[in-house]
């Protein structure tokens, strides 16, 4: 019950913005073997081209395996032990094929009141990353640094405050090097039916421009899901997912241009499949 991690810092606000909207056509089939194997195969058509990806994840004790494969012949290997030595210790390790210069080790480390989460690559002159929380689960501050030891600079230098009530949770992040601001929230509104409302408003200093997302969701009953949102440059998105049987949902969405309604709207279509 601690703060967290860095990156789960405003996750729900982001969910409920963003996730679940899409203009693409997705199928995901998830199947298990005996021994808890979980095979995952996707695809994703994006216009004319079509992405492919097959994932394999198995799980011994405290290590899991990950490896995907996609449609670019990359291969994607991650490895994790958990609880390595000390109580809320994590530690990944990741590397893609033929990328030589991808291997990076992390070790993601969760207390009551802290959150620390470092990574490194494996090459001879490696970015090092360092993000930490600090506080409590309502109250907390973070940063997230990242130095590239070839040139000798920051290449990211980000900042954080988070502020969490039972039912609110107020973020203010300073991004990009300190060239914008952004400012999210996210109220459950009635827990029985999943309504919830959210809003984040980017402010960009080197370009003078503000973006602000308002968003919703509520559940028509225990097996559908509504969502909406709308920004202030007119784009409007609608999405409605709904669990056929379990763990298996059927999501419809769609965006509109409302100052530019004679454009025909975009449609995406998403389908996962697990037993």
């Amino acid at each position: 019950m601690g703060p967290g991690l860095y990156s789960d810092i405003g996750k729900k606000a982001r969910d409920l913005l963003y996730r679940d909207y899409q203009t693409d056509q997705k199928f995901v089939v998830t199947t298990y073997t005996a021994d808890g194997v979980a095979i995952t195969a996707s695809g994703t058509r994006k216009d004319e081209l079509i992405f492919g990806e097959v994932q394999y994840q198995m799980k011994n004790k405290n290590i899991g395996f990950d490896v995907k494969v996609n449609s670019e012949s990359n291969f994607l290997t991650t490895v994790t032990v958990d609880e390595l030595g000390t109580p809320g210790l994590k530690t990944i390790f990741s590397f893609i094929v033929p990328d030589q210069r991808s291997g990076k080790v992390e070790l993601q480390y969760l207390h009551d009141y802290a959150g620390v989460n470092a990574s490194v690559g494996l090459t001879a002159n490696p970015i090092v990353n360092l993000a930490g929380v600090v506080g409590t689960s309502a109250l907390a501050v973070g940063a997230d640094v990242s130095f590239d030891t070839a040139t000798g600079n920051f290449t990211k230098y980000n900042a954080v405050v988070n502020f969490i009530n039972y039912d609110l949770i107020a973020s203010l992040t300073l991004n990009d090097k300190g060239d914008s601001l952004s400012a999210s929230y996210y109220h459950l509104v009635s827990p029985l039916t999943s309504t919830a409302v959210g809003a984040e408003l980017t402010h960009s200093f080197s370009s003078n421009e503000n973006t602000l997302t308002f968003g919703t969701q509520h559940l028509l009953d225990p097996l559908t899901l509504v969502k909406a949102r709308l920004n202030n440059y007119g784009k409007a998105s609608f999405a409605i997912q709904h669990e056929w049987r379990a763990k298996s949902f059927i999501t419809l969405s769609s965006e509109i241009d409302t100052k530019a309604i004679e454009k025909s709207s975009k449609v995406g279509l998403s389908l996962v499949l697990r037993p």
